[in-house]
């Protein structure tokens, strides 16, 4: 396996990690916690979900990067631009408008319930199986 090909599948599987702990187990929980209003929810989820796209931004630069290095297969080129156009239409299309709402409730508003936030777990899943997707296509070509 060469070093462009390691540091793809390892970023891939790191990023993966860290969506399936955020999302899909810290996010839900954190409502189920004694003493947890929605309120507070939502700020330490906009905390925690700032910080994962910082860090999810970064290692989806690396990993174009890297696979652009490596002289990849061109289903590996395809999977690695479908996370990155994910993780971009979650950057700019939903995450403002969840936001928007977000201050909306922390200022006291009585606000409606949003499609918004399905449409951010949709594109979370959409972007697991993508970079599941991606992981294993990188380990089977290298």
């Amino acid at each position: 396996m060469s070093l462009p090909s390691a540091l793809a599948t390892a970023v891939v599987f790191v990023w993966l990690g860290m969506v399936l702990a955020i999302s899909f187990l810290e996010a839900p929980l954190k409502f189920r916690a004694p003493g947890v209003t929605v309120p507070i929810g939502l700020g330490i989820g906009r905390l925690v979900f700032r910080a994962l796209n910082v860090i999810e931004s970064g290692l989806a630069l690396t990993l174009l990067a890297a696979v652009l290095l490596g002289a990849p297969a061109a289903p590996v080129v395809a999977v690695t631009g479908l996370a990155a156009a994910v993780l971009l239409l979650q950057l700019v299309a939903v995450r403002p408008r969840l936001n928007a709402r977000t201050r909306r409730v922390l200022a006291g508003e009585d606000v409606p319930r949003s499609g918004s936030h399905l449409n951010y777990v949709l594109l979370e899943v959409v972007k697991a199986a993508t970079l599941l997707t991606l992981g294993i296509l990188l380990l089977a070509t290298s």
